[in-house]
């Protein structure tokens, strides 16, 4: 029952987390997320979501995903501020404060393997997208980033990936590539603060959900590290289909077929 994992001992919660189900998996797809996002910038929730839902609940993947990311792009902000458009991540933040409590019902009210597929679903796509280079060669208008902030605070509550919307709409534009990283970066942390609180508020978001996170968040900041050692602007297209390949594998393993 949410909240009661609060009375319960350090100890006995550490217990409980190293108890999941899965949690080899849950390691091994987090650190494989971590050399995939250091080699490209992108990429976590599209390895790890999937195949989380085969062990986790909604609420818990959604919630460990949004810990993680927190703490994940806390480094990146600083440098973030200074580069980003702060108006447009307002407009893209303030339609994914609106839309969150509409996603996370969504999760509550929808059976765990309708997530799964709808996970399954958006990262196939995006990443049917990334592979063809789909590109959208307009301009990104006002109403056009306010709908971008709505869909993806919808997704983002509703199966924890936040970026996908963001990376098939916003990246796809025609400002300049760092202020698109920037505004992603500063975006994205946003959306995860907005998620965190609306299940806080909940009491979906549990003490065990949270060491969860910490304990995946370890292997993923050490990958992440690697995976950006590893990066060499010689080699970008082949990380970038091995990365293609890796989040292929983990849509396939997620899908409901199997369990």
């Amino acid at each position: 029952m949410p909240g009661t994992s609060s009375r319960i001992s350090m100890p006995d919660l550490l217990l409980q987390v190293w108890a999941t189900p899965g949690l080899i998996w849950l390691l091994l797809a987090i650190s494989v997320a971590g050399i995939v996002r250091g080699f490209t910038g992108f990429g976590t929730a599209l390895v790890f979501v999937p195949v989380a839902g085969i062990f986790l609940l909604p609420q818990t993947v959604v919630g460990v995903m949004t810990l993680t990311g927190i703490v994940s792009t806390t480094a990146l902000l600083p440098r973030a501020w200074g580069q980003a458009d702060r108006r447009e991540v307002a407009i893209l933040a303030l339609a994914a404060l609106l839309t969150v409590p509409f996603g996370l019902w969504l999760m509550q009210a929808l059976e765990a393997v309708t997530i799964r597929w709808i996970v399954a679903a958006v990262a196939a796509l995006t990443l049917a997208a990334l592979v063809v280079g789909w590109r959208f060669s307009g301009i990104v208008s006002r109403p056009m980033l306010v709908a971008i902030g709505a869909v993806a605070g919808v997704i983002g509550g509703m199966t924890g990936l936040t970026g996908p919307v963001v990376i098939l709409f916003y990246l796809a534009g025609q400002s300049a590539a760092q202020s698109v990283r920037a505004n992603t970066i500063l975006f994205l942390a946003a959306l995860d603060v907005v998620i965190a609180v609306n299940l806080l508020s909940r009491g979906d978001l549990e003490a065990t959900t949270g060491l969860l996170a910490l304990t995946l968040a370890v292997p993923y900041f050490i990958t992440s590290l690697i995976g950006q050692s590893l990066f060499d602007p010689r080699f970008q297209r082949l990380y970038r289909w091995a990365a293609y390949s890796v989040i292929a594998l983990a849509v396939v393993s997620g899908l409901p077929l199997w369990s």
